[in-house]
């Protein structure tokens, strides 16, 4: 059962640690919960993890043109954000087309960032993917295609905010969710 001491980190803990908490509390969560426990989390561990600022999922539209895919704003815990965003488009809009996490250490360098807080100055970005309903898996699980579900978005009010340790766990957390979720 879902119980707000899940967002609950001991004082002191460890990225990693914090992490783990994360990964065992999540697989049984909505986004809503998630980006709640991601939010929590971060606020309990040092700078510059407690400098994070937005916490949250963009879902891919279903509703937007084959030509022109699209994210949309799901849970989060931060300032009012952007509504949509085209893939192509932005840090998030990037990792949705790549389907490729992408560290960014300082947003003021990333050609096309997105500045819907004015106070980000990095962000890191993992796309959530699953098969593709029409996949062409051969019997030995190579070449499946895969599709973008959602992606989890973080940034933080410090340059330099994340490190391989973020990308290495939220991967993970990604994984977990495109597994854990009943995606359409």
């Amino acid at each position: 059962m879902v119980h707000a001491d899940a967002s609950t980190f001991a004082e002191g803990i460890t990225k990693e640690a914090a992490y783990q908490q994360i990964l065992d509390q999540a697989e049984g969560f909505n986004l809503s919960n998630a980006a709640a426990l991601l939010w929590h989390a971060y606020q309990s561990l040092p700078s510059p993890s407690n400098q994070v600022n937005w916490a949250g999922f963009y879902t891919f539209d279903p509703l937007s043109p084959a030509n022109r895919p699209r994210l949309i704003l799901g849970p989060f815990q931060g300032k009012v954000a952007c509504q949509t965003i085209a893939f192509g488009r932005g840090v998030c809009g990037t990792a949705a087309a790549t389907q490729q996490t992408q560290l960014v250490p300082d947003v003021d360098a990333f050609p096309g960032h997105i500045a819907c807080d004015g106070a980000s100055r990095s962000e890191i970005v993992v796309p959530i993917v699953v098969p593709a309903a029409s996949s062409g898996e051969g019997e030995d699980g190579k070449n499946e295609k895969k599709k973008v579900v959602a992606i989890i978005d973080i940034d933080c009010a410090v340059v330099n905010g994340f490190d391989e340790v973020d990308r290495e766990w939220l991967e993970k957390l990604a994984d977990l969710i495109a597994r854990s979720c009943d995606w359409p």
